[in-house]
Order: structure tokens, then C-alpha cells, then sequence
């Protein structure tokens, strides 16, 4: 923050804080985090009554807990973990296993980071997976490069970013003309058919197609869907690229650590506190309405949250272009996953898994084919009679998510368009059923066990989590709505064109996922006093 920042108060004295940063999750934090550090009087403002945004967990049903929207890491920034002291049973863990499921329970078990070992599939297989990982582990380190820093702007690139440029080229140089080549050709193709170039086995094809369109609206046959797996594989843990884990003790652990770092920073934290509306004076923030009616003033207002709630929710849109306006109005952010989430009086059997791997990650994913397919109906609004989704079972790393001798299972569920044809409230019962039934076959049985339910569809999301379409990435994840047009061009570099008003949540650069990048990144930016 320079002294002109701190001059646009008419009263310096008059300011409550020098920031306050809007949204408690953990992009919020880590920024009000940064700014504290360096001398800041910052307040972090948070709706709910705790902080964690989608970390935030719930109790669905009495003892029964839900570990929020996250339940796995695999991309915190090892720079914001230095940053807010996390300890190592935060920051780091043993990997955990991905079991790609067979109906046949003959399933295939990557081991280590994405699959540095796999069991369950030929050894030529395993040769042809270990190729294209090596690949594209590469050409998302080259990606990388430009997540971990702010955007450059159009028609002003300065002499960081021409070292950005500079060193993923030589970096493609090094490996000579003929992977240079490949990493452009690849760059926008379709994950469906980067699979088919290199394996044959069907289960590890439709974990690739998985994986790559994870709350994407997406298929893997649509053109740039490799980007999705690109965008994974940016991701680290301890050190390990493309690694996943949970914390010791459960996700639940997660949130409070990023609050306590805050408060450790000597940031006030107010929670249960809803700002109504940002307040501006020709073109400039000057602080918040609190739904109490209380005012707070700063010069620097950092929005955490999603940007449609942001601009359209709780600015003036006077204060702002029309033509920005409609432009944020129409940022892609419908999300199409749902999160059932169910209470069960003992731990479930997979067939055929082993006993450990029931700690990690099943995957109902039988072929690119069965991914398309559930894929398709969502063009029109409807749901997959044979959805695909990601299995983990919480409790088994967090036992205080269940009673002595329960357990919880979480499942992420493609496609579930937010829009769905009929409304959800009539569509939510059958879709559970179909959820519930695919489970079943998977895990016999299981029906039995189930005490208690709770799917969240995406519209469920936006009401829980305040979140505009229940896109937990805040917006989509494709090729027109990243880097340099993350969230819209106009606001792709956390300032905005609301002087003093910055965006710092995952609708920034670089996204989604628990990183806590567009934190520290729009706090950077805010301390080094560059206001465009």
C-alpha cells in the first residue's frame, strides 16, 4: 500500500483499518495474512459463523459431519505455507492412493504422485502411463511458470514477464525441437485423445478423462479438455507435483491453521458479519456496509469471494463501466458437480479394494466412453443415468467426523448441471437414488449401512457456500477464462477498475484448489504499491 493509497481518505485517522479483506476462506486469509506482515491493519470479514470458506464442513446429520467441498489436497503453494508457518502435518503426508474401479473389482491402484507406480494393469501399461505422465508432468511445468505470478497485461509486459516467457522457453530449448513441438500441439487438444496416443487400458483412460473435467463443464472429447489435467498436474504437495493427501487429523484441521496464521499476523477476525455493500466515492473504495449498519473504512478493499457477488452484488453499479458490468455478468459459472455426502453405522467394503486404499481415492470412471456419456446429458440441462464420481471416505483420516464405530463416505458427482431441466427439487430424489445404486454396485451392501444423507446439488452450493451458480472454482476453468482473462480481462491482475478494490479469491489468477495463490498473489500486488 503506497501513502497516496493511504492519502484517499479524507480523515487518515478516520480509516478503521488500512485493508479489509471481505470472505474468511483461505484465500482471504492468506492475503489479510501477507498484508499484516508487512505492517498492515487489516480485518478479515466472514458471513458464516467460522471461517474455511468451501473447507467449511457441517453436521448433515447428529454426530455425522461432512468435510466440505475439499476433502483432499494436492495443490497447497509450498510459498504460502512458508508464509502462514504451517506445520508439517498441515502441509505434507503420505500420498495418497487413487484406485481406479472395475465392476469386475479387478481395479487398477496408482501409487505415489499420480501414479509413479501402478498396480493392477500389464507392465506394458504401466510403461505407456509412465510415458505420458512424464509428459505431461513437463507441460504443466511449463504452465506453472506463469500460475505462480501475476498475469501479465496486454501491451505492457514488463521485464518479470519477459523472464517468465524467457525461461519456459528455454526450458522447452533444453529438451530439444521435437518436444517443443509436442508441447504446442498438445497444448489445446482434448484429453480423450491424448489418452488413446498413449494407453489402451479402459479404467486408466477414464481416470485420465476424469480427472481432467472435474468441475469443468466439459467432456473429454471437447476440444482443450487436456487443460483441466494440465491445471492438476500445476498442483504440489511437500514438494511432490501431482501428490494428494489429507492432513493428520482430518481436512477439518486445514481452516482453523490458515486463521490461526492470520491472527498470529495480528489480523482482527470477525465472523457471522455480512457486508452489504461496498462503498465508493467517484471511482475509489472507501470501505464496507455491515448488514448491522455499521461502516468500517479503508483504503484498500480486498473481495475474497466470488467476483458476480463482488461487482454485482455489493458494488454500485453506477461506479462501474456498463460494459464491465454486463461482462462480469456473463463470466461462465454454472457448476455441475454434486456432493452426496452420507452417515453409515460401520465403514464400507469396496469389492477388491484392500483394506489401506479405502483411506484414499475411488474413482467410478469404466472408460473416456462412460465419461462422455455422462458428460452428454448435461449439454441439456439433465443428469447421467450412469454418473461418473470420486469416492473417499473421511472418517477414516478424521475420526471425529463419525461415531465410534461409523463412518462417513463423500462422493463428487458428475455431471449435475446447475440448471437442471425440471428444477432440482424435483430432480434430487432421483438422482440420489441413481447415486446411491451405483455405490451399491461397487460396494455391497452399502444400502444397509446408510443412516442418513445429504446431497448437495449446485444450487445447494450457492446457498451454503454463497457461491453464484455453485461453481466451487468460481468461475470456469477453460482456456477463456484463465491467466491474462481470469476473471475477465478488465480485472485480470487483482486491481479492478473500482480504484482500491482488489479481487483475491479462486474467480482470480490462477483459480480453484486449495492453494492459496490468488491470496498471496493480490496481496503482493496490493504491497507493491502498483494500483493498474
Amino acid at each position: 500500500m503506497t501513502s497516496s493509497d493511504l492519502a484517499r481518505t479524507t480523515n487518515l485517522d478516520a480509516a478503521d483499518f488500512d485493508a479489509i479483506v471481505i470472505g474468511g476462506g483461505h484465500n482471504g486469509l492468506t492475503a489479510a495474512t501477507l498484508l499484516a506482515q508487512n505492517g498492515r491493519k487489516v480485518v478479515v470479514l466472514e458471513a458464516a459463523a467460522s471461517t474455511g470458506g468451501a473447507m467449511r464442513g457441517f453436521e448433515f446429520h447428529p454426530g455425522y459431519h461432512s468435510a466440505g467441498l475439499a476433502h483432499i489436497v494436492n495443490r497447497l503453494d509450498p510459498e504460502v505455507a512458508k508464509l502462514l508457518k504451517l506445520n508439517a502435518s498441515t502441509t505434507s503426508g503420505a500420498p495418497l492412493p487413487t484406485v481406479a474401479l472395475s465392476p469386475d473389482g479387478k481395479h487398477a491402484v496408482l501409487r505415489g504422485a499420480y501414479g509413479e507406480t501402478i498396480e493392477g494393469v500389464s507392465p506394458e501399461e504401466a510403461k505407456a502411463f509412465a510415458a505420458m505422465r512424464k509428459k505431461l508432468m513437463f507441460q504443466a511445468s511449463i504452465l506453472k511458470r506463469f500460475l505462480k505470478r501475476r498475469p501479465p497485461e496486454i501491451g505492457k509486459v514488463g521485464m518479470r514477464d519477459l523472464s517468465t516467457f524467457a525461461g519456459a522457453g528455454l526450458s522447452l530449448i533444453t529438451k530439444g525441437r521435437e518436444e517443443g513441438r509436442d508441447f504446442l500441439r498438445m497444448l489445446l487438444m482434448n484429453v480423450a485423445d491424448v489418452a488413446d496416443e498413449y494407453l489402451s487400458d479402459d479404467r486408466l483412460k477414464g481416470l485420465v478423462a476424469f480427472d481432467a473435467t472435474l468441475g469443468i463443464h466439459l467432456g473429454p472429447r471437447s476440444p482443450t479438455s487436456l487443460l483441466g489435467l494440465y491445471y492438476r498436474l500445476t498442483g504440489e504437495t511437500d514438494g511432490k507435483t501431482g501428490a494428494q493427501y489429507v492432513p493428520q487429523g482430518g481436512m477439518n484441521t486445514l481452516a482453523p491453521a490458515f486463521e490461526k496464521a492470520a491472527t498470529a499476523a495480528g489480523v482482527s477476525v470477525r465472523t457471522g458479519v455480512h457486508v452489504t455493500r461496498i462503498t465508493a466515492d467517484r471511482g475509489t473504495a472507501t470501505g464496507v456496509i455491515l448488514g448491522t449498519g455499521e461502516q468500517l473504512n479503508a483504503p484498500v478493499i480486498v473481495s475474497a469471494i466470488h467476483p458476480q457477488a463482488t461487482f454485482l452484488t455489493l458494488c454500485d453499479t453506477a461506479e462501474l463501466d456498463t460494459g464491465f458490468v454486463r461482462a462480469v455478468s456473463n463470466i461462465r459459472s454454472k457448476g455441475n458437480v454434486a456432493k452426496l455426502d452420507l452417515a453409515l453405522d460401520k465403514p464400507p467394503t469396496f469389492t477388491g479394494v484392500a483394506a489401506d486404499d479405502h483411506r484414499g481415492r475411488l474413482v467410478i470412471a469404466r472408460s473416456i466412453a462412460h465419461v462422455e456419456n455422462a458428460f452428454n446429458p448435461a449439454k441439456y440441462g439433465e443428469f447421467s443415468p450412469d454418473p461418473v464420481m470420486e469416492i473417499t471416505l473421511p472418517s477414516l483420516t478424521d475420526p471425529a467426523l463419525a461415531p465410534s464405530g461409523g463412518a462417513t463416505l463423500s462422493a463428487l458427482v458428475e455431471f449435475a448441471p446447475y440448471d437442471l431441466k425440471g428444477g432440482w427439487a424435483n430432480g434430487k430424489v432421483a438422482f440420489e437414488k441413481i447415486i446411491l445404486e451405483t455405490l451399491e454396485g461397487y460396494a455391497p451392501g452399502l444400502s444397509k449401512s446408510i443412516i442418513a444423507s445429504n446431497l448437495m446439488t449446485p444450487a445447494d452450493m450457492e446457498t451454503h457456500y454463497h457461491l453464484p451458480g455453485g461453481h466451487w472454482h468460481h468461475g470456469e476453468l477453460q482456456a477463456d477464462q484463465l491467466l491474462v482473462n481470469r476473471p475477465l480481462n478488465a480485472a485480470a491482475g487483482y486491481a479492478t477498475p473500482l480504484s482500491g478494490l482488489y479481487l483475491a479469491s479462486a474467480g482470480s489468477h490462477p483459480g480453484g484448489g486449495i492453494s492459496g495463490l490468488p491470496g498471496l498473489l493480490a496481496a503482493r500486488h496490493i504491497l507493491s504499491g502498483d494500483r493498474a
